[in-house]
């Protein structure tokens, strides 16, 4: 069973991220599992799910929280979703990047959870000038993957720049991001020089080594030990930060999945990976990101 579900995740990972069709999924799956029944068994099970309830309550006390537009330069404004402790003078500011699927309910819990750490968090929707993460992930996949990158890096460093200078804050902004979201923390690693503070990507598949070289902020890399399609990119990458001499320290969570901090997706949830990795990537972006 184990080989199966193994297998089961490679392929719907060829699916979410070589933009294969939902037809060739359920044909490989089913093929896989027996029956197209199993197979929408095993398809759920991998996939996030939107029904999947929040560890941190949207109305949390502790809280205040906001979803609206925000302004990253003459003429360009993005949506995002925002979260800050009540009081969070003096906070350092993080942005947290979403992966394929666009701003879900999830990428919004998991700004309320770094809010929580103790920072000001704002999760920008990055289709914010494709109309928006639309409901069906299928669709917001599709737009990720016509998105112009150029542009989307422009405005991670636009609102990198935002928040290093809002009201009350402490001039720092770090990043965090996931799966498509990791990758481009590592770009906007590249591009944003000395503006960055620090920056954590949770498998986010890596630029050319050569690109390491650009790179001024501390960095910290989360891999899954499973996940061989990030892995191909993550360790060239992580070798080329440590001979250029960057700040860089890498995690490889042995006997997991690619997203396994994903709560939302039972089949590549890991508890205590995701947990020790948590603990790490809020302890690192309090070193970096306080005073």
């Amino acid at each position: 069973m184990s080989d199966i579900r193994d297998r089961a995740i490679q392929i719907y990972d060829a699916f979410t991220h070589e933009h294969r069709d939902r037809r060739t999924l359920l044909r490989q799956m089913a093929a896989l599992a027996g029956s197209v029944a199993a197979a929408e068994v095993l398809i759920a099970g991998i996939a996030a799910s939107p029904a999947a309830a929040a560890i941190i309550d949207p109305a949390d006390p502790r809280l205040i929280t906001r979803k609206g537009s925000y302004d990253i330069g003459p003429g360009k404004s993005m949506t995002g979703y925002f979260a800050a402790p009540r009081d969070a003078r003096g906070a350092g500011a993080v942005m947290v990047i979403h992966e394929n699927r666009g701003l879900t309910p999830h990428i919004e819990d998991v700004t309320r959870r770094v809010a929580l750490g103790g920072f000001y968090a704002v999760a920008p929707d990055f289709l914010s000038d494709q109309g928006g993460t639309p409901a069906d992930e299928n669709a917001a996949r599709d737009l990720i993957g016509k998105a112009n990158y150029d542009a989307v890096i422009a405005s991670a460093i636009g609102t990198i720049a935002r928040l290093r200078t809002r009201d009350h804050g402490n001039g720092k902004a770090g990043i965090i991001g996931f799966c498509w979201g990791g990758a481009l923390v590592n770009r906007v690693a590249v591009a944003a020089g000395d503006a960055l503070s620090a920056g954590v990507a949770y498998y986010g598949p890596a630029p050319a080594p050569e690109e390491a070289i650009k790179v001024q902020a501390p960095l910290l890399l989360h891999y899954a030990g499973k996940d061989e399609r990030v892995a191909a990119t993550g360790l060239p990458w992580t070798e080329a930060l440590k001979a250029a001499g960057k700040d860089v320290t890498a995690y490889t969570y042995d006997g997991v999945d690619h997203a396994f901090n994903n709560d939302t997706s039972k089949e590549r949830y890991n508890e205590a990976a995701a947990t020790l990795a948590w603990e790490r990537t809020i302890a690192f972006l309090h070193s970096h990101l306080d005073g």
